[in-house]
């Protein structure tokens, strides 16, 4: 008896001792996997909002970490891209703190001089079919922020119609359009003071 239950011990301990072992190894696959896919989703989102042929540096890998009250509370991550070296742009996480329902996400890229080169949403919780238009595949009204320049903060052209600017609002959602729309401006504006800090910035991996 003593002798089958201590047979069955080892049995049991060889079967836990291998379980352990493929479940990590499966889950070190896995990780990779996930982390390969993430990056290719990154670098086909860093595509929509910054055209590829102005710059040639490895976007991803030239991150920064920034807490600046003009893209939202906490933390953000920036992307500086760079044409031969050069600076030229950045792609910006920026938060719209006053939407419909609740904060959007964004994802801004501009050049130095303040013209916005792409707009995109990776997080909102707007109304459906009112507010989520702000969304690309809802509408294309995301796409009119391509290569507008905000002359200032008190540019009058970049606000909604019904704040006498030039961007439409949607029929009944007012706030979340104006919402992005300032998040943006914010942003695009937060990106012209980025060559003079460049040098003090935390990387991503500080």
């Amino acid at each position: 008896m003593l002798k089958t239950m201590r047979k069955h011990g080892v049995t049991l301990a060889l079967f836990a001792a291998g379980s352990t072992g493929l479940t990590a190894a499966i889950n070190q696959m896995t990780k990779t996997t996930i982390a390969e896919q993430a990056a290719q989703q990154q670098k086909a989102l860093f595509d929509q909002v910054i055209p590829g042929d102005s710059y040639n540096n490895a976007l991803q890998q030239s991150c920064y970490l920034v807490s600046d009250p003009a893209l939202g509370k906490g933390q953000h991550h920036l992307w500086i891209a760079k044409k031969d070296e050069q600076p030229v742009a950045a792609v910006i996480e920026a938060t719209a703190p006053d939407g419909y329902s609740g904060a959007i996400q964004l994802l801004v890229g501009a050049d130095f001089s303040g013209t916005v080169l792409g707009v995109r949403v990776t997080e909102q919780h707007e109304t459906p079919g009112l507010g989520d238009k702000i969304e690309l595949r809802i509408s294309n009204w995301i796409t009119h922020f391509s290569g507008k320049k905000i002359e200032s903060a008190t540019d009058p052209h970049f606000a909604v119609k019904k704040d006498g600017g030039d961007f439409d609002q949607f029929t009944g959602a007012t706030i979340t359009p104006r919402a992005v729309v300032n998040a943006v401006k914010r942003a695009g504006l937060y990106a012209t003071t980025l060559p003079e800090q460049l040098s003090r910035l935390p990387g991503c991996g500080e």
